[in-house]
C-alpha cells in the first residue's frame, strides 16, 4: 500500500510501513492538512496486511518542530485538527503492530507528543526535544494523557508545565526515549530495532501491547480472564505452531513472512 499526500507519505516495503511527515520547509510543523493525513496513514498501516511494524520519521532537518504556529495565529487550527490529531495518535497507540518513532532534530511540542504515541522511541544525538504547549496557551494534549505513565508524575510536570527543552542523553535517562545513537548512525540503528519487532510473534506482541497500558487502569487480579483469553490465542496462532518447529529444530523462529495460506 502506498499514500502521496501533500504532507505525510506511506509506504510499505520487507514488512514494514513508514510514515513520514512531509513538511520539510517548516520542519513538519502541523497543520490541519498533515493532521488529517497523518490520521489516514495510520488508519491505513493498521490494516495493511504487509506492514508488520511501523517507523514514523520527519523528512528534512527534523521530527517535528511542533504546531504549526502561522496557522495557529491566523485561526487556522480549530476543533477539526484535534480531532484528526488525536485520532492519528491513538491509532498509533492502539494499533496490534509495534511502531518505532525515528527522531532526529527538533522533535518538540507536537512532535514529541506523536513520539510518544509510538512504543518504541529511537533518537538521534542532535535532537532537541521538549513540548512548549502551555507556552503558547494550549495543553499538550498528545502528552497530558501519556507522559506520567512514561516519565513519572513529576518529571511529566516539568516538562508540561516548564516547557524546558531536554537533551536527548536526559531524555533517555528518565526513560523519555530508548536509545540514543550519532546522527549518522541512526538508520543502522533503525534497521536493528526492525530486526528485533520482527523476531517477536504478532500475536503476542499484539496482546502484549494492548494489556500493559491497560494494567495502569484495573486490579490485575480483575484482568485475569482477559490475560488467560490472549494466552489461549497465542496458543492457537500459526507463530506457536512455528515456535515449537522451531524449538524441535534448534534454530530461531521466523515469523516474517507469513506462511503462504492454503
Amino acid at each position: 500500500m502506498k499514500l502521496d499526500g501533500a504532507h505525510v507519505r506511506y509506504a510499505t516495503e520487507g514488512g514494514v510501513a513508514r510514515i513520514t511527515l512531509a513538511r520539510p520547509g517548516v520542519l513538519n510543523a502541523l497543520d490541519t492538512r498533515l493532521a488529517e493525513e497523518l490520521a489516514e496513514a495510520t488508519a491505513l498501516a493498521e490494516k495493511d496486511p504487509e506492514a508488520w511494524v511501523v517507523v514514523v520519521s520527519g523528512e528534512g532537518r527534523a521530527f517535528s518542530s511542533g504546531m504549526d504556529r502561522t496557522a495557529l495565529s491566523g485561526g487556522g487550527i480549530g476543533e477539526a485538527f484535534f480531532r484528526q490529531w488525536i485520532r492519528a495518535l491513538n491509532g498509533l497507540e492502539d494499533m496490534p503492530k509495534l511502531v518505532v518513532a525515528a527522531i532526529h532534530g527538533y522533535c518538540i511540542g507536537g512532535g514529541l507528543q506523536l513520539a510518544l504515541a509510538c512504543d518504541f522511541r529511537l533518537c538521534a544525538s542532535d535532537a532537541v526535544l521538549g513540548l512548549g504547549a502551555t507556552r503558547h496557551g494550549l495543553i499538550p494534549d498528545g502528552a497530558v494523557l501519556r507522559l506520567a505513565r512514561i516519565v513519572g508524575l513529576g518529571r511529566a510536570k516539568e516538562l508540561a508545565l516548564l516547557n524546558e527543552h531536554v537533551s536527548p542523553d536526559r531524555a533517555a535517562a528518565m526513560g523519555l526515549v530508548n536509545w540514543v545513537v550519532p546522527p549518522a548512525e541512526l538508520d543502522a540503528a533503525l534497521a536493528r530495532v526492525l530486526e528485533k519487532c520482527l523476531e517477536a510473534a504478532p500475536t503476542a506482541a499484539a496482546h502484549t501491547k494492548r494489556l500493559l497500558p491497560a494494567s495502569f487502569h484495573g486490579d490485575p487480579r480483575a484482568m485475569i480472564e482477559d490475560v488467560v483469553a490472549a494466552q489461549m490465542a497465542c496458543l492457537r496462532s500459526w507463530e506457536m505452531r512455528e515456535a515449537n518447529r522451531a524449538w524441535d529444530e534448534k534454530r530461531e523462529a521466523r515469523y516474517h513472512p507469513p506462511p503462504a495460506r492454503p
